[in-house]
């Protein structure tokens, strides 16, 4: 199948499972994950009409958003931070999914250039506590949006989560319902006003989108496995 073809089956499955628990058309945004991909195969997606890409590796990233800059492209960065590399994605993503610290917020929010709009921001939350993926506990996550929201040039958008792999279904929603939950009590006790969760991927993109998912981020169902 084409990247076109495959895009227009995610997109079906999305539009599904919207109307399936009773969202709103559109009110789910997909999220091509192209890293490690070509520009070649970026721009046939580009060529079927998807705008939002994800990537993880900054090197990989940055000649693909050179390439595409007339193009009007929004570009999200969702991978682990490295202190070094702050100051590239703070001038080159629109978004950045995977703040899991607060010196890294308060790097991209010194180093966002003043002419750029805000840098949305999803703080990473790790939900099963495994060593191998990064992100907050529930406990961590107040002081660090307290600390957040006191800081220029950013928004804090929501929260973003990776979870542990999981084929049954209601194991999957359960797990995505958690997050969802801790954002609405995080809005609650903050007094903010986060209004995405970024949860989903190939595998349990259904699952999410039932329990609340605003962006979902899916590489493998468009571009094929990973190189």
């Amino acid at each position: 199948m084409s990247i076109a073809e495959n895009l227009i089956r995610v997109l079906a499955r999305i539009s599904h499972a919207e109307h399936k628990n009773g969202r709103n058309h559109g009110s789910v945004r997909l999220l091509a994950v192209s890293k490690t991909k070509p520009i070649d195969a970026v721009q046939a997606a580009v060529d079927a009409g998807q705008r939002c890409f994800g990537e993880n590796y900054l090197q990989d990233a940055l000649p693909k958003i050179e390439y595409f800059r007339d193009q009007n492209l929004e570009w999200h960065f969702i991978g682990p931070i490295q202190s070094n590399k702050t100051r590239s994605i703070a001038e080159s993503f629109d978004w950045v999914h995977s703040v899991d610290r607060l010196k890294i917020a308060q790097r991209l929010s010194e180093q966002r250039p003043e002419e750029l709009p805000d840098l949305n921001i999803c703080i990473q939350v790790n939900l099963s506590g495994e060593a191998s993926k990064s992100g907050l506990t529930a406990d961590e996550l107040v002081d660090l949006l307290k600390a957040c929201t006191l800081l220029k040039r950013i928004q804090i958008r929501g929260l973003m989560l990776i979870p542990a792999a999981n084929t049954n279904f209601e194991q999957q929603k359960q797990v995505f319902q958690q997050l969802a939950n801790l954002l609405q009590r995080m809005n609650q006790q903050l007094g903010l006003k986060m209004d995405t969760l970024s949860m989903g991927m190939s595998a349990d993109l259904e699952a999410a989108i039932a329990a609340g998912s605003t962006i979902v981020r899916i590489g493998t169902d468009i571009f094929g496995a990973r190189q």
